[in-house]
């Protein structure tokens, strides 16, 4: 089953310099495209995968080279110390949602398909899109909006969501959906939809916190000249990655030290972020907000 189109296959792969005895960590495995492009660089190496997902057990991989921990990637530190694991050659995160979890309709991804108000990436964890929209209080809808879906009318948006939730509880995406286009801009619908998707899904799954954890953790396992490759698909995580890579801090300040050079652990290895081909984009539409980064450990 192909759960992923891999974004930046061939790009983050060369990006990792993979040596063939090296130990790697794919912290969002997903289909495994990435990780099986991974096994392919390695002789005697070891190659991790992290996914939070059930899904993605469907499509492990039968390797006596690759072990799969079914887990948030924000512990990564954790789990792999209990693996015995206290340093990595490089690191690949292919961030936000995958295609398979969009057209699951049940998984209320989706801004298109009907579904159960959900958005879990982690189907174990209590708190769901649900949850959100029909308990959280006004201003904290307003700064969910805000903040992780830089909506500008987003008081607006949570009346509208209040007035809905006093009439019937809000279970379905299309529920939602139905109340967020009232207060959408014309010719721009699903772009707002999308906003407005995308900061509950942040929440749910707490994704901007779990990135600034992972990290944090893939520096401090990084071996000198290890590389972290990170592909993010919107402003707030590629701001996030960007500013670490330059500054080893998530507010983009450099850091110096007595004599004025700059302190951070890390060296970006492009300087602009590389985006996907032409081509690819027409392939695979879902692609076109990638963005690539590359570090490497000093």
């Amino acid at each position: 089953m192909m759960y992923h189109v891999p974004v930046l296959l061939n790009e983050s792969i060369e990006g990792m310099n993979i040596r063939p005895d090296g130990i790697y960590v794919d912290v969002t495995f997903g289909s495994g495209g990435h990780s099986r492009k991974i096994l392919e660089k390695l002789s005697s190496g070891k190659l991790i995968a992290f996914d939070r997902d059930k899904d993605v057990d469907r499509n492990l991989i039968e390797d006596d080279r690759f072990q799969f921990i079914h887990q948030n990637y924000r512990y990564l530190k954790n789990f792999l110390k209990f693996q015995g694991i206290l340093h990595i050659d490089g690191l690949l995160a292919d961030l936000g949602i995958s295609s398979w979890q969009i057209d699951q309709h049940d998984r209320g991804f989706s801004i298109r398909l009907d579904g159960g108000l959900d958005m879990r990436m982690d189907q174990g964890q209590e708190l769901n899109a649900a949850n959100i929209i029909n308990s959280y209080p006004k201003d904290q809808l307003i700064q969910l909006f805000r903040q992780y879906g830089e909506i500008g009318n987003a008081r607006k948006l949570a009346e509208e969501i209040l007035n809905g939730r006093s009439i019937q509880r809000i279970g379905t995406t299309e529920e939602l959906r139905n109340i967020i286009l009232r207060v959408a801009p014309r010719s721009k619908e699903n772009q707002y939809l999308a906003r407005a998707f995308q900061a509950i899904r942040i929440e749910v799954n707490e994704e901007l916190d779990s990135l600034k954890d992972l990290l944090k953790n893939a520096n401090d396992l990084l071996n000198p000249g290890g590389r972290m490759v990170v592909i993010a698909y919107h402003s707030l995580e590629d701001r996030l990655v960007k500013n670490y890579f330059r500054t080893g801090n998530f507010d983009g300040i450099p850091v110096k030290d007595f004599f004025g050079h700059q302190i951070a652990p890390l060296i970006p290895v492009n300087r602009k972020a590389i985006i996907p081909s032409e081509s690819e984009q027409q392939v695979n539409p879902r692609s076109r907000s990638a963005k690539l980064r590359i570090a490497e450990k000093i």
